[in-house]
């Protein structure tokens, strides 16, 4: 089964905290397979810029997580329970005034764990601005 974007969309709104769905993440595009399994955008906000205007290292942080669970769950056809169990990020360059694109895609998916890969991008450039991995437990 495939996760469509709607599909995608409805599970932002029905399994994230309040102060997440804040971040206004929207889902770009999912595939069950492939470099890409799940991208979604980060509109720039200046709520969410730190002290110097880059975006905050939190709201990457978020992103990058919350991309993680959608990547599972276009993996899995549908959102599954899941808890991230190990997440590190590395800064590589500030984002002001930009839309980030976070690109997920899980490295491997077992019946139990979930592993990932995160690259953070601003809008319009290939340039990193932050990586992630992620572990997630897979409870369902």
């Amino acid at each position: 089964m495939t996760l469509t974007l709607a599909a995608a969309e409805q599970i932002l709104a029905d399994h994230f905290a309040p102060w997440v769905l804040d971040l206004g993440l929207t889902v770009e595009s999912v595939a069950s397979h492939g470099t890409d399994v799940a991208v979604l955008r980060l509109p720039w906000s200046d709520r969410l810029a730190r002290e110097g205007g880059g975006l905050s290292g939190q709201a990457l942080m978020a992103a990058a997580d919350t991309a993680t669970v959608i990547a599972v769950a276009a993996a899995r056809g549908g959102f599954v329970p899941m808890t991230t169990v190990q997440q590190s990020i590395s800064f590589q360059r500030a984002v002001t005034g930009s839309d980030v694109l976070v690109r997920a895609r899980l490295t491997k998916a077992g019946k139990r764990m979930a592993f990932a890969d995160i690259v953070m991008t601003a809008e319009g450039t290939e340039e990193t601005a932050a990586h992630a991995t992620a572990v997630y437990a897979l409870l369902g």
